[in-house]
């Protein structure tokens, strides 16, 4: 996969003030140490596209997704815009929702699970720990599970909080480590730098007229 999309075929939704777009899975949010293709400079380049040549194109994510993770990812175009939806996001009036798959397990179909997370800076992972571990920061998610086939469940979760690897370390916590996310201990493929991982829905208010925007996406799974 080359990363490179065409970003008109991704957008939900849009005006003067902002830009929601339906990343797919395996493309960075923005620039890495890598250099990989990232989603952020293809929407830059698309608007100074549509541009008069020399204006000015302000175009700057509010929020990141995983690499491997698919879904909703709010842009701001004006600078002013990006403070206000920042502040929604700090204030955690931001609802965000993911589905999930992961192998059939024996859990409750319906919980809200509380935890303490740890950011392993130096492997790049997440570790659920106890809540005197001296890094551990609490996290919680709601999720209601549904079968998607014999083999495989579908969660979704309502993400409470906003931490590193959050949904993916406390899946695997459970015993369902998301189809695909070998670092957490999924032992099944999904495609190139891929997870079964998708943000399918958003809601925020308008950052000039209020009005409450609530975006949908649904996930495309392969299996």
């Amino acid at each position: 996969m080359s990363f490179t999309i065409e970003v008109a075929q991704h957008i939900v939704w849009e005006d003067d003030t902002i830009v929601v777009l339906d990343k797919p899975a395996g493309l960075m949010v923005e620039p890495d140490r890598n250099g990989y293709k990232n989603l952020l400079q293809q929407v830059q380049q698309y608007y100074r596209k549509k541009m008069p040549k020399g204006k000015e194109v302000y175009v700057q994510h509010v929020h990141r997704l995983d690499r491997p993770v698919s879904g909703l990812v709010l842009f701001a175009k004006k600078k002013a815009t990006l403070k206000l939806l920042s502040e929604q996001f700090a204030d955690r009036t931001v609802v965000k929702k993911y589905q999930a798959l992961t192998p059939t397990t024996s859990i409750p179909i319906a919980a809200t699970l509380e935890q303490y997370l740890w950011k392993d800076k130096k492997n790049k992972q997440a570790h659920i720990v106890t809540a005197d571990h001296p890094e551990a920061e609490k996290v919680k998610l709601s999720y209601t599970l549904r079968p998607f086939t014999s083999e495989w469940s579908c969660w979704d979760i309502l993400l409470h909080t906003g931490k590193y690897h959050q949904i993916r370390a406390q899946l695997a916590a459970q015993g369902a480590p998301i189809l695909g996310d070998t670092l957490y201990g999924s032992t099944y493929s999904y495609g190139e730098a891929s997870i079964a991982l998708h943000a399918y829905h958003l809601e925020c208010r308008h950052p000039i007229t209020e009005e409450r925007l609530i975006f949908n996406s649904a996930p495309k799974w392969r299996i």
